[in-house]
């Protein structure tokens, strides 16, 4: 049986609002565009799209298509990832190659030819879709920005992007994001099914001033991303998805084109309504087009071949809404199931006698929370605003101890919130080396099914070590990791930005590094990714919902080597910290959805207020932090605070002596 699926997958893979509505420029300012004046609130009514919305946006696709003689595949998701429906139009390539701009990379996903149109398309309709709010629109475009080795891409001797790594979040094989069951649309976050995308042509879709989800192009066969933003490309796929966005376009004001990082703009789309060869208004109706300009698709795992309606964000049958048990005051939000059952309340830890109770791991959300809401947020507009994030807290066996998020926050820090706090935790425990070098390896792909390589995990152990001139390194919970220091010793260049310096020990050298091989975060993974598009062609069973321990395609997928700690892989951009009884580990905060200097003020300042009051727990003792290492003469990094990070308050370096 084994035999005959593993020759079925060979063969299939070788074969293989307030304000929105405008049609202004994008890049420009629309003085007849009205502020939303949306903050939060907006998604308190329920705000969807319906099914003749999802017919709209993909008849107004094809309609721009046609006029550029392209054929493109069109995917819609609503805000927590529902899929609405996907459409093929016809001569569309029914595959993408994953690849880099310019020089060819070796191994990781790079040249990678075998995932469906399907996926790529979903991927960058969810991506805009998890990365926007009430108060910031972003695309994939933007996403592309902030993943790449330098902030701004190819600004030699700049650190990497402010999210690099999130594009391995959203893992189809997460514990924590929910799967489709083939009915109507269900309580999410849902999975995607390749992480976020930094393709462009992926826009978010808004009804009254709130998102209300995302519509994802691809025409060209690619899944890559803009390596280069000093100029203004003109891209079928993003134009495509500008036009059809068109009536449920992002307010102007919202959009990244406004928002800085670092004293850097961020980029929304470099196309705008004068590129775009079509009407949109006048885009036929979506009844004469189906099954004539192309079919609607069944992905497995995702959509049946039909369209259906989203659901409202902020409301139970979303999977988000407001608390009622947990943090009175604190306009805090929870994550519910199908029967409005909270998923993550407050519990105590499984890791023995000096595990956090209950009420320590309450605390330190609510006091994280209560940070977040009094602290001036980074991306959101209008300026001023609170901060808004997902917070995680697990303890040293990587069990979800607690989930509350702010108002608003964006969705993809659910997913990213929780891989911070486990990466934390995991990389400060006396197991980690064990069990990375137990890992099985990540069996590279040549194209399509060739072997390229095999990468072995126990390799970075092996390199950290080394790098840190700590034999012992890992083995021994000697040093304290943020996601922050993790970071700095996962990056293609150390320190981090200066071109031509050596990686650091969790990532790859330079001619094997990209967005698309990151090291040992998308080795932990790689063959889960690659497990999840043999199911989508019917030749393997889907992922488990654990991302580590999935052997190669050559083995059967075996499981073996699991890593619970690290059940929806690792994250390396800031934003954690673990948490201390006294010298003892008990576990980790990870907080995401604003600036990282932001999420790590919130994580430490969490931690160390709740301890305070309650006494007994708090951050990690100063002298087994990371930053007490100066590997290759540079001292690495733990946490890095906003300087005067409060509203309301003047108070300056707020985690200096803590």
């Amino acid at each position: 049986m084994i035999a005959r699926a593993i020759a079925g997958f060979l063969a299939l893979l070788l074969l293989a609002a307030c304000g929105g509505g405008s049609r202004s420029p994008v890049a420009g300012v629309d003085p007849a565009t009205p502020d939303p004046g949306c903050t939060g609130s907006c998604a308190d009514v329920a705000t969807s799209l319906t099914v003749a919305d999802v017919e709209q946006v993909i008849a107004r696709a094809v309609a721009e298509a046609q006029a550029r003689n392209v054929s493109a595949t069109i995917a819609v998701v609503d805000r927590v990832g529902n899929v609405l429906g996907v459409f093929r139009m016809a001569g569309a390539s029914q595959s993408v190659t994953i690849r880099s701009p310019g020089n060819p990379v070796d191994g990781g996903l790079e040249g990678v030819n075998i995932v469906p149109d399907s996926l790529a398309a979903i991927a960058k309709a969810l991506t805009a879709a998890y990365l926007s709010t009430e108060g910031n629109a972003f695309t994939t475009r933007t996403a592309s920005q902030i993943v790449q080795e330098h902030f701004n891409p190819q600004d030699n001797h700049q650190p990497a992007g402010p999210l690099f790594g999130v594009q391995f979040s959203q893992l189809p094989c997460s514990d924590i994001l929910s799967r489709f069951s083939g009915g109507t649309a269900a309580t999410g976050p849902h999975r995607s099914p390749l992480g976020l995308a930094a393709d462009p042509g992926g826009m978010p879709l808004y009804k009254a001033g709130t998102p209300v989800g995302g519509v994802g192009i691809v025409s060209d066969g690619l899944y890559s991303f803009d390596a280069d933003i000093s100029d203004n490309d003109l891209d079928n796929d993003e134009t495509i998805a500008l036009a059809a966005s068109n009536g449920l376009a992002a307010p102007a004001e919202r959009r990244a084109n406004r928002i800085s990082v670092d004293g850097r703009l961020l980029r929304f789309s470099d196309a705008t309504d004068n590129d775009l060869q079509s009407d949109p208004d006048a885009a036929p109706p979506f009844a004469s087009i189906d099954n004539i300009a192309g079919t609607l698709l069944a992905v497995p795992g995702y959509t049946t071949a039909t369209v259906r309606s989203g659901l409202p964000f902020g409301h139970a049958a979303s999977g988000v809404r407001p608390d009622t048990l947990d943090f009175p005051g604190l306009d805090a939000w929870v994550l519910v199931d199908s029967a409005d059952v909270e998923r993550f309340r407050p519990m105590a830890g499984t890791d023995g006698a000096a595990a956090l109770t209950a009420a320590e791991v309450q605390a330190i959300l609510a006091e994280a929370l209560q940070l977040a809401n009094e602290s001036r947020a980074q991306i959101r507009r209008p300026a001023g605003q609170p901060a808004r994030v997902s917070i995680a807290v697990v303890d040293s066996n990587g069990v979800v101890l607690g989930i509350v998020r702010g108002r608003d926050a964006p969705v993809f820090g659910i997913d990213v919130s929780l891989q911070k706090a486990r990466t934390a935790a995991f990389f400060s425990s006396a197991s980690a080396a064990a069990a990375l070098n137990g890992a099985p390896a990540a069996t590279y792909l040549d194209g399509g099914l060739a072997i390229l390589r095999k990468e072995t995990i126990g390799q970075y152990v092996a390199a950290a070590q080394t790098f840190l001139g700590i034999p012992t390194a890992l083995t021994d919970g000697a040093v304290a990791f943020s996601d922050r220091a993790g970071g700095n010793l996962s990056r293609p260049y150390f320190p981090d930005g200066i071109t031509g310096n050596p990686p650091g020990p969790f990532s790859k050298p330079a001619g094997e590094w990209s967005p698309f091989s990151t090291g040992l975060q998308l080795d932990l993974v790689y063959n889960a990714l690659v497990q999840h598009v043999g199911f989508v062609l019917a030749a393997a069973p889907d992922v488990p919902q654990n991302c580590t321990g999935i052997d190669g395609f050559d083995n059967a997928f075996a499981v073996g080597g699991v890593i619970p700690q690290l059940a929806n892989g690792t994250q390396i951009f800031p934003g954690s910290v673990p948490i201390y009884r006294g010298p003892d580990l008990v576990g980790a905060i990870g907080v995401s959805g604003d600036g990282v200097d932001q999420d790590d003020m919130i994580a430490f300042l969490g931690v160390h207020r709740a301890g305070d009051a309650l006494g007994g727990f708090g951050n990690a003792p100063k002298q087994v932090r990371a930053d007490t290492l100066t590997p290759q003469g540079i001292r690495l990094r733990y946490v890095n605070c906003p300087i005067t990070p409060f509203i309301e308050k003047d108070d300056q370096n707020v985690c200096e002596g803590k």
